[in-house]
């Protein structure tokens, strides 16, 4: 599947503004998070508790599968390739893996920090409100630095595609 040049420009504009927001997101979810944990007032505690819930519930989901489906077009539309380079090989199960702890680890999280402190009690741990915002920021910086600096080279599938690929010699030849 070859992406026309238009199609791949509007596949990357989308890949680059959902994975922009899923990070700005997670920013606004650490700002909350730290806000949270810090102890304030207890009525600044509920508000940012409650803020983050609305965000996860609403918008890091969409976000992370925007992101991950955009990011499969774009792989699978344009020479990159999902196996060829190892940026976007270790870039796609990042994707994956913060896409999947998103739903299973950061969601339930804060839901469960939102029902102790609706619940009248004092937020149960600082790690249920700052280690998945913690984590995601961290390999969304990493996921950015691959797609800026494209490192590491081909992999061993995308060698070998190179190498039969019609019209380019290999070195033996």
């Amino acid at each position: 599947m070859k992406l026309s040049r238009p199609a791949r420009r509007a596949s990357l504009v989308v890949h680059v503004v959902a994975s922009a927001s899923w990070l700005g997101l997670t920013l606004g979810l650490l700002a909350l998070g730290v806000t949270a944990a810090a102890g304030a007032a207890p009525v600044a505690v509920e508000a940012a508790v409650r803020c983050m819930k609305l965000f996860a519930d609403w918008l890091l989901l969409p976000l992370a599968l925007l992101t991950l489906a955009s990011g499969l077009v774009l792989a699978l539309g344009t020479p990159w390739g999902l196996a060829r380079h190892r940026w976007v090989y270790t870039k796609f199960w990042l994707t994956l893996g913060t896409t999947v702890a998103t739903f299973f680890a950061l969601r339930p999280g804060v839901n469960s920090a939102v029902a102790a402190v609706a619940a009248g009690g004092p937020l149960p741990d600082a790690g249920d409100v700052l280690f998945g915002p913690v984590v995601s920021l961290s390999a969304y910086v990493f996921m950015t630095l691959l797609s800026v600096l494209k490192p590491w080279g081909l992999t061993r599938r995308g060698r070998r595609l190179r190498q039969h690929r019609p019209g380019v010699r290999s070195m033996g030849s």
